[in-house]
């Protein structure tokens, strides 16, 4: 302990051992000599007490656990509950390399995929809070499948919030032929004629389902839902012009747009995407605070210890901050998160209590 080198001394204590001195120079014959020698063991002892006590309480105040001194003192396990490949994964890797050049250790990005995320998100919420298992949490493990399932962990209780990384918003796309250019239009016929716009999906419970019932609820309007096995086939017929419009991921509705095969009606962030900065939110379009994104974060289990917590934390916003690494998220379709762990966890708690309101009303909750 360092308290002990500071204030120990073989088996006895310093201020033991001066009383020791002090006890056997009184006992000697009395001179000028030794007088002064005990005047000064005197003032001695007195300056150690005082010194003693507040060197002792600084101590206690300013020690850190010998778990965060050493963390991390082997590789990180990173957990993606999706198969390679896909946007989570590609994010995982991306982040993970620098995340093991700011830690001094290697991250391995492991493939836990199954049971819609279930299996991987709660191989993470019931690992060994030591900082060395993380997950790259979802809207999906972390709001939408909580929500639909009994997944075995709670999203909220069972984790431990590092960082935000990123999301990609959604495009409302339209098929060119379409007779509506806006959200406000395709509201409006909506109206006219309940229960016969479709939107395509990728099936019940997916992300572009639940953002097209959010926009039903929030308009008051029946749109006609249109599940397929998948996003590519739901893109396909949209292309096709069989189904009228589809909440599209940022990343695939881009080369649509640009090859002309789609429109866009509207972007679902609360802002304007910088890649589609001449498309309107569905905000803008008279729904104030519609917002659905794909979003990615690093979570822990929770109970970590606070300071690995907060290291892994600081290493994240240093990662995030770089300029080349929000390149490189752009690049890979997807747009840096900038909210701190505090914010995040907030966000987070929000989504869970708004996905749990819209899959009830849509008929999806267990």
């Amino acid at each position: 302990m360092v308290i002990r080198f500071m204030y120990g001394f073989g088996t006895q204590s310093v201020l033991d051992v001066m009383t020791h001195r002090l006890h056997h120079v009184g006992k000697a014959p009395g001179n000028a000599a030794d007088v002064a020698r005990i005047c000064q063991l005197e003032s001695t002892m007195k300056f150690m007490k005082l010194f003693a006590a507040p060197v002792l309480l600084a101590a206690a105040i300013f020690a850190v656990p010998s778990s965060a001194q050493t963390y991390p003192a082997r590789a990180i396990t990173l957990v993606v509950p999706y198969p390679p490949g896909g946007s989570a994964d590609i994010l995982a890797r991306t982040v993970g390399e620098q995340l093991a050049t700011r830690l001094g250790q290697p991250v391995i990005v492991e493939n836990k995929a199954g049971a819609g995320t279930a299996i991987g998100a709660r191989f993470v919420a019931d690992a060994k809070p030591d900082g060395y298992t993380l997950l790259m949490g979802t809207v999906s493990s972390q709001a939408i499948n909580p929500a639909m399932s009994k997944v075995g962990y709670d999203p909220i209780k069972g984790f431990a919030v590092v960082s935000a990384l990123a999301s990609i918003p959604f495009v409302l796309v339209a098929h060119p032929a379409a007779p509506y250019s806006n959200v406000s239009e395709l509201i409006a016929a909506g109206r006219s004629s309940p229960g016969t716009i479709g939107f395509a999906s990728a099936g019940p419970g997916t992300s572009n389902h639940l953002a097209g019932e959010m926009l039903a609820n929030a308009a008051h309007v029946q749109l006609l839902h249109v599940p397929y096995r998948g996003s590519a086939p739901a893109l396909a017929d949209v292309l096709a012009g069989h189904v009228p419009v589809m909440f599209d991921l940022q990343t695939t509705a881009i080369p649509n747009l640009k090859a002309q095969k789609v429109k866009a009606l509207a972007v679902t962030s609360l802002r304007r995407s910088p890649l589609l900065p001449d498309v309107p939110t569905v905000a803008e379009s008279g729904l104030p605070d519609f917002e659905v994104s794909a979003w990615f974060g690093l979570f822990a289990p929770a109970k970590v210890p606070q300071p690995v917590l907060r290291q892994l934390s600081e290493a994240m916003a240093d990662v995030l901050q770089a300029p080349a690494m929000v390149q490189r998220l752009r690049e890979i379709g997807t747009e840096p998160d900038t909210r701190n762990a505090a914010q995040f966890a907030s966000y987070t708690a929000a989504e869970v209590g708004k996905y749990a309101l819209i899959v009830r009303s849509a008929g999806l909750a267990p």
